[in-house]
């Protein structure tokens, strides 16, 4: 089993790759995973899969075609029954190179990849050609039969799952999360919000922070959990918003976090505010696992990994006035309230959203391929509008 992906660094995609090799291993095959590398290599490994270097990163065409031969090569020399491609640029090289040697093709679709012309959408339509082609949510689902053509009888749904053992509110130490909130300073006894996600504007941080200054009258904390991957034109404008609106003594924007449980651990609130639709968005699911009362935006994957009003709150995306009312309807939850939200969230995140789920679906999409005959071996030419 192959899987090719840019890189190995930190986001939805690496993380479904690794999650799947895992499973591939514990189920008795060998896992193969052809990236740029990253951080996340060590991962890989310990899971007991074997990292293959290309530049598959890249989206020049040259080197595009020239990954084609590569990767033909790493199939034939591992005997690959099955080539997974979930990132565009390394899937038009995995497409051609599974169909040059006669191997099975599976896509998943991970965003809704924007385009604005006819090549982009050409572009785009690579992660349609899958024998199977896996989408990680009913809205990315949707997305794929409006707006591409393929046959919907190719198109799953398997939806991202989050390691339930590792979101577990039972298995976080006390000593964890009081030495997360010394790091973040935050004050004993004031509520806080949270919006975890990477610093980019579509994610919502600058509607938050206008939402926030429509609850001067309430005693809180807000903390935007997650790097600016080298945005840092966008986190200084953060920072001009908050100081701009009086902001500065009540939101931190400590960058990435390694210890997400205990940071889910410390909200009140976890905010999911994104402007654009997410594809899934984990961090609805991982809230949800935690007991955390979630407000999320109304669109996209998010709103249907919840049960609105039992497990979450819904409010228009973009929207600072509709996000202050639900932020201000979480806070005031009574403790009961708060803990009868926080089973029903639990529950329905691990009925619905789990990691071993996930892989048990892709696990057995394999298996109905492989009981199926082998595609037959072509040269494929790498099309010119692959750019």
């Amino acid at each position: 089993m192959l899987q090719v992906v840019p890189r190995l660094i930190s986001g939805g995609v690496e993380r479904g790759a690794v999650d799947i090799a895992a499973a591939v291993v514990a189920g008795g095959g060998t896992a193969l995973v052809a990236s740029e590398g990253g951080p996340m290599e060590y991962e890989l490994r310990r899971v007991g899969a074997i990292h293959l270097k290309l530049p598959l990163a890249s989206k020049n065409p040259l080197v595009m075609y020239r990954n084609v031969g590569r990767l033909v090569g790493l199939i034939q020399a591992h005997d690959v029954d099955i080539v997974h491609a979930r990132s565009r640029a390394p899937a038009w090289s995995a497409a051609a190179a599974a169909r040059r040697t006669g191997r099975h093709f599976v896509t998943t679709f991970h965003g809704t990849y924007n385009f604005s012309n006819r090549i982009k959408r050409r572009y785009n339509a690579i992660m349609t050609k899958g024998e199977r082609v896996i989408a990680n949510s009913d809205f990315i689902g949707q997305h794929i039969r409006d707006n591409y053509t393929v046959d919907p009888a190719r198109v799953r749904v398997i939806r991202r799952g989050i390691d339930l053992n590792l979101f577990d509110p039972e298995k976080v130490s006390a000593e964890r999360v009081v030495q997360l909130a010394g790091r973040w300073r935050l004050p004993d006894g004031v509520p806080v919000v949270m919006l975890p996600g990477r610093l980019t504007r579509w994610k919502g941080q600058t509607v938050l922070i206008d939402a926030l200054t429509r609850l001067r009258d309430v005693e809180l904390r807000c903390v935007l959990v997650g790097s600016d991957q080298g945005r840092s034109a966008y986190k200084a404008e953060l920072e001009r918003l908050i100081a701009r609106h009086g902001l500065a003594s009540h939101v931190f924007l400590p960058g990435q976090c390694d210890d997400m449980p205990a940071a889910y651990m410390l909200a009140d609130v976890v905010i999911s505010a994104s402007t654009d639709p997410e594809a899934f968005g984990r961090v609805v699911s991982e809230a949800q696992a935690m007991g955390c009362p979630v407000v999320a935006s109304d669109h996209g994957g998010a709103s249907e990994q919840v049960i609105e009003d039992r497990t979450a709150f819904l409010v228009p995306p973009g929207d600072p006035n509709a996000l202050a009312d639900g932020i201000r309807k979480a806070l005031a939850l009574t403790a009961g309230q708060r803990e009868q939200l926080s089973k029903a969230a639990r529950a329905h995140a691990r009925a619905n959203f789990s990691k071993d789920h996930m892989c048990a679906a892709t696990l057995a999409l394999y298996r109905e391929l492989l009981r199926a005959a082998a595609p037959a071996a072509h040269t494929v030419r790498q099309p010119r509008t692959a750019t």
